[in-house]
């Protein structure tokens, strides 16, 4: 498992990682039962603090990826289809709404807007 972190972000360290690993389980590169890294084995890898890996850890139990099992470490969790599929709706919400703020800035017309997702849903297929 690789987690970049970048100090050009503007997400704290806490937020790169959980984002990159809620991705990797999203997209099955984590599945269910998979051990993580313990806290601090991971804050020694990226060189950060324990209590940022903390932190990351602890969103991602709270949003129901992974579970910590007293003295044997953090597990990604069994995923249910609804809550994988409402949690890909949420992700696939926030980047259409980047692109509609975008979008008026650049001054394009809902029509030219829906006109180009429409042309890139063509070319998907």
């Amino acid at each position: 498992m690789h987690i970049h972190l970048s100090n050009a972000s503007n997400k704290p360290i806490y937020e790169q990682i959980t984002i990159q690993l809620k991705e990797a389980i999203l997209a099955n590169k984590l599945q269910a039962g998979d051990v993580l890294p313990s806290i601090r084995v991971l804050a020694k890898d990226l060189k950060i603090s324990v209590m940022t890996t903390k932190r990351a850890y602890a969103d991602l139990e709270r949003d129901g990826f992974i579970e910590t099992v007293a003295g044997k470490g953090s597990f990604v969790t069994e995923r249910n289809q609804d809550f994988l599929r409402e949690e890909l709706l949420r992700q696939v919400e926030e980047h259409l709404q980047k692109a509609v703020r975008t979008a008026k800035i650049a001054g394009l017309s809902n029509e030219d807007l829906k006109e180009l997702v429409s042309l890139l849903l063509e070319e998907d297929n």
